[in-house]
């Protein structure tokens, strides 16, 4: 499976939960991702990650309810479920308050709105535990070949942590240590640190000696060029993506991201000179790939168009309080979302992807 199909999946789910506050089809999302991953998922300490995700989507949602029940919800209501002690701040903190009344509206709302955050993180960690990395790595174009190293090698931080974690509180159950509690914590922390400053060092000497960094002679107007063509394409992506969000702006902003994305393209194409590269047994766009990054982008224009259809069923309000309910045909497009659990279930374990360093492409 191409690991950009992954990624187009799992970022039209994420797209697809921030068009909503509905908790009901929130946890559709939800579930949907995390069934796929179960079933898609490969034996791999990358893929592992998910459970961390699901951990800080949790932490998120806590801290939100948190804040809202220190410091106030600019929702009016009436329910009133605690009264806190209110600490009187100066005259310059006016518009903010710490304790004082803790309303049900208030409490739900920042719910709906925090649950819709912890989603889209979910879905983010669904593509990382799916998406081989070091594969995605191979996809991008030249241009962005030094840039994709890094966030690669950012986004295989955690996974490798929690590897590590796991086989030294394993290692120490097996002895009869505690790896509970802060002394466990804290006498596996220090090997973890030392385990990840080994494999940073040994990842930079892999990098130099494989011609990292090293760039092809490009003339300075090819270069110039270069430069002019992508930075100008992405900002006019940026600029016709809020032009087609906002409603002053839908004139103007299909046309300038498309003129965005024309010349974000040109300028990649070009600056793909600077670090020719030859690929092994590249990623091909295959059926299911193409069907899986569909399956994704259906959901996310689907429940984007019912929020312009029908709002109310996607926003659910807070004042009065209401029950939220099931919309019907947002909830089938969500169901969409399964069709890679059909296509792409786990087979034979794929290889542990643990030595990121053979993956790095040398220059031709």
């Amino acid at each position: 499976m191409h690991p950009a199909a992954w990624w187009l999946w799992a970022l039209g789910l994420g797209t697809a939960a921030t068009r909503t506050t509905n908790p009901l089809l929130l946890a559709a999302l939800l579930t949907t991702s995390a069934y796929v991953v179960v079933t898609c998922r490969p034996n791999t300490p990358w893929a592992r990650s998910y459970s961390a995700f699901l951990h800080l989507a949790l932490a998120v949602l806590l801290v939100r309810l948190v804040f809202v029940v220190l410091l106030g919800s600019p929702v009016p209501g009436t329910q009133v479920i605690v009264t806190l002690p209110e600490v009187p701040l100066p005259d310059w903190a006016q518009g903010i308050r710490l304790g004082g009344k803790v309303t049900a509206e208030g409490v739900l709302f920042a719910l709906y709105d925090g649950l819709r955050l912890a989603t889209l993180l979910v879905c983010v960690g669904a593509a990382n535990s799916l998406a081989s990395p070091s594969r995605l790595l191979k996809t991008l174009p030249g241009a962005l070949y030094e840039a994709g190293v890094a966030v690669v090698v950012a986004m295989t931080f955690a996974p490798q942590l929690i590897a590590d974690v796991q086989r030294l509180r394993a290692a120490r159950r097996l002895r009869g240590r505690p790896d509970k509690g802060l002394r466990g914590l804290l006498q596996v922390g220090l090997p973890v640190l030392e385990g990840a400053l080994e494999r940073s060092v040994a990842l930079a000497a892999a990098m130099d000696a494989r011609g990292y960094g090293r760039t092809a002679d490009v003339p300075a107007a090819v270069r110039r060029t270069t430069a002019a063509l992508t930075v100008g394409g992405l900002l006019g992506v940026c600029a016709g993506t809020y032009g087609l969000l906002t409603a002053a702006g839908g004139g103007y902003g299909l046309p300038l991201l498309l003129a965005g994305v024309a010349a974000a393209v040109a300028g990649l194409r070009l600056g793909g000179r600077r670090s020719p590269r030859t690929r092994y047994r590249p990623d091909l766009w295959t059926p299911r790939a193409c069907l899986v990054a569909a399956s994704g982008v259906t959901v996310a224009a689907l429940l984007t168009l019912a929020s312009s259809v029908d709002p109310a069923a996607l926003h659910p309000g807070v004042v009065p309080l209401t029950a939220p309910t099931l919309p019907l045909w947002p909830a089938a497009a969500v169901a969409v979302g399964l069709l890679p659990a059909l296509l792409a279930p786990m087979g034979r374990p794929a290889p542990e992807d643990t030595e990121y360093r053979e993956d790095i492409e040398e220059p031709s």
